[in-house]
C-alpha cells in the first residue's frame, strides 16, 4: 500500500506499519516488520483478549468482584474500577468515572493467575500468542503496559479483532461495545472526553475530537495507542485494521502523523 510510505517521513529512527484486511489478507506493510518495539499501552488490548479467553473458559467471569470494593472484571477492562492509573489506589467509586489505570490491568492479571493457577504471563502465552503464532511476542513487564511484540505479530492480532477464531463472536461484540456508557474521562495526551467511551479492554472511535485515528475512520473503530509511540486500530466498517510501531515516545509529532496515515490507508482501502 503506497499509503504506508507515509512513516519514512515520520521524525523516529524507526518505524514500521502494516494493514491487514477483514479475510485475514495482509493488504501491505513498511519497515521492519519483524522488529520488536516496546507496545507500552498497546499491551493492554493483548491482555484484554487473553482475558477474555479465560472469561470463556469460565476460569473467571465478567461480573466477579476484582479490585477495590465494588469492582468487577468488567469494571478494570473498561477503566472504571475507580483505581489510579499508576497505583493500587481507588480515588473514585467503582463505576463513576472513566480513570484510565494501568494499575487496574495488574489486579486483572493477578485475578487470572489467582483463578487458573498459571502465570499470567505464561496464560497469555498460551491462550492468545501460541495459538495466533505471536512467537515475537512476549510479557516481561506489566500487564498495563509491558508487552514488547512485532508487527508482524500484530498483524495476526488484528485480524482476530476482524474474524475471531479464539474468541467468539459475540464476546469480541461486547468487548468493542460501550461498557458503562455516559461517563467522562480523558484520553492521555488528547484531553477530556465527553463521554469517553471505552469497550472492554479497547477504546472506542465513536465521536470523539481530537482523537488519534483519522477523521474518516468510522465511529466503531477500536483499537489502542501507546506511549511508546504504538497503535492498532480496527475499523469494522472499512473492513481494515492497520499497526505502526516506532522508537520515538508518543507526542505532538504522532498527533500529526498518525491521522493522516489512518485517513490515507482507509482512503487506498
Amino acid at each position: 500500500m503506497e499509503s504506508l510510505a507515509q512513516i519514512d517521513d515520520w521524525p523516529v529512527e524507526h518505524a514500521a506499519a502494516g494493514v491487514v484486511a477483514a479475510d485475514g489478507t495482509v493488504r501491505g506493510t513498511r519497515g521492519p516488520t519483524d522488529r520488536r518495539f516496546p507496545l507500552a499501552s498497546v499491551t493492554k488490548p493483548l491482555v484484554a483478549v487473553g482475558a477474555l479467553v479465560a472469561v470463556e473458559e469460565e476460569a473467571i467471569t465478567l461480573d466477579q468482584p476484582a479490585g477495590p470494593e465494588g469492582s468487577t472484571v468488567r469494571h478494570l477492562l473498561a477503566h472504571t474500577s475507580g483505581l489510579a492509573f499508576g497505583e493500587h489506589r481507588a480515588v473514585a467509586e467503582p463505576g463513576t468515572r472513566r480513570l484510565y489505570s494501568s494499575a487496574g490491568f495488574e489486579v486483572l492479571a493477578t485475578t487470572i493467575e489467582e483463578a487458573t493457577g498459571i502465570g499470567f504471563a505464561d496464560y497469555l502465552h498460551e491462550a492468545v500468542l501460541a495459538p495466533l503464532g505471536m512467537a515475537s511476542t512476549t510479557l516481561d513487564g506489566s500487564p498495563g503496559h509491558g508487552a514488547t511484540s512485532t508487527v508482524d505479530d500484530l498483524l495476526r492480532l488484528a485480524a482476530e479483532l476482524q474474524a475471531p477464531r479464539l474468541l467468539h463472536r459475540s464476546t469480541l461484540d461486547e468487548a468493542t461495545s460501550v461498557a458503562f456508557p455516559g461517563l467522562n474521562g480523558t484520553i492521555p495526551g488528547f484531553g477530556h472526553q465527553k463521554p469517553n467511551d471505552w469497550g472492554l479492554g479497547f477504546e472506542l472511535r465513536d465521536g470523539k475530537s481530537p482523537h488519534w485515528t483519522g477523521a474518516t475512520n468510522s465511529a466503531r473503530t477500536f483499537g489502542h495507542f501507546g506511549q511508546s509511540g504504538t497503535f492498532l486500530w480496527v475499523d469494522p466498517d472499512a473492513g481494515l485494521a492497520c499497526v505502526a510501531l516506532t522508537d520515538r515516545d508518543f507526542g505532538d509529532w504522532a498527533k500529526a502523523a498518525w491521522p493522516p496515515l489512518a485517513d490515507a490507508v482507509l482512503a487506498e482501502g
